[in-house]
């Protein structure tokens, strides 16, 4: 019998969560998400040392300041990557924006244009690539204006249904709900329960988001993410796509057994409502506790590994 992995890729496009080139080899995703901290622990394996000295001398030659020089080699270093994970998938690498632009429409804009113009420049066309960005609302507005120049984005850090909406009312291509985070959360919040996987709130919230689409005809692609488990996975199988880490994948390819599809698209067709304001939007946010702590740690955590990577960037600068 196929393995899991195996079966799983007949019902959902499987995606590779990760910068590790062996891994996206082995397993043979469609496409392959990249964030700041997994880009950094890619070049701490010290495997890509040459490629990083070989940047700054190209950046050397552009006569930048120090702070330019930096944030020149880091946006070329994800390329360069982006490019690297592109040769071992067949599908696009989300490639993501500056966390610290999370609230910046403009600076949003900006670094996600210079992205898909590094990619031009290395002979990458922009239907390859997904612009990632954080689903706050002035990520969503900034995906709204790329969409529309023809490049098409990745919303990430997705907690709550308004964040899945909102994407959707602004003809995102595809969004990246969580669902282990949103179990770390509640078993913090609850530790005397006991989550099953079918039972687990990120699943569920998965689960919702993926049917709302289908019955309102959303075409915005829903690819569930961050999975602490392989019972998450399982239960979320039939979903459009799933970003799944090495380890997981791993897991999926070893193991036998049969797996049923769990989610089918519906044909039943509801109206559309309102698009969401920009105050409904934040008050919905600001009622849901565990989606806005955790779309605010997420942020800094990525902002904190696209610091230490800019400082191991400086310091090879000398």
């Amino acid at each position: 019998m196929n393995s899991l992995l195996d079966q799983l890729k007949q019902y959902s496009t499987v995606v590779a969560d990760t910068g590790d080139l062996e891994a996206i080899g082995r397993f043979q995703p469609q496409d392959a998400t990249t964030n700041p901290s997994l880009i950094l622990k890619a070049v701490q394996s010290g495997h890509y040392d040459d490629m990083m000295d070989r940047l700054i001398d190209t950046v050397d030659q552009h006569n930048l300041s120090s702070d330019q020089a930096v944030t020149e080699v880091a946006d070329r270093l994800i390329v360069a990557m982006g490019q690297l994970i592109l040769r071992q998938v067949p599908g696009r690498v989300s490639t993501e924006v500056d966390a610290r632009l999370s609230f910046d429409v403009e600076g949003s804009l900006d670094k996600a244009r210079r992205l898909i113009a590094l990619y031009h420049e290395a002979g990458v066309t922009k239907d390859r690539v997904l612009i990632k960005l954080a689903a706050t609302w002035e990520g969503i507005c900034a995906a709204r204006v790329l969409e529309q120049e023809g490049v098409q984005c990745n919303l990430t850090l997705i907690f709550n249904f308004a964040q899945a909406r909102a994407c959707a009312e602004a003809d995102v291509y595809l969004i990246s709900p969580f669902v282990g985070r949103i179990l770390d959360w509640y078993r913090q919040a609850e530790p005397e329960v006991a989550f099953e996987p079918e039972a687990e709130p990120g699943v569920q919230s998965v689960r919702a988001i993926y049917q709302y689409f289908c019955e309102l005809d959303y075409p915005t692609i829903v690819m569930g993410a961050s999975f602490r488990n392989v019972g998450e996975i399982l239960a979320l199988s039939g979903c459009d796509r799933l970003t799944i880490s090495p380890a997981l994948l791993d897991t999926l390819d070893q193991t036998g057994g049969k797996l049923e599809r769990v989610l089918v698209r519906s044909s039943q067709r509801t109206p559309r409502p309102s698009p969401l304001t920009e105050s409904e939007f934040r008050w919905l946010m600001n009622e849901d506790a565990m989606a806005t702590e955790k779309l605010a740690e997420g942020i800094r955590g990525f902002n904190a590994d696209q610091q230490t990577l800019e400082r191991m960037i400086r310091e090879r600068i000398g």
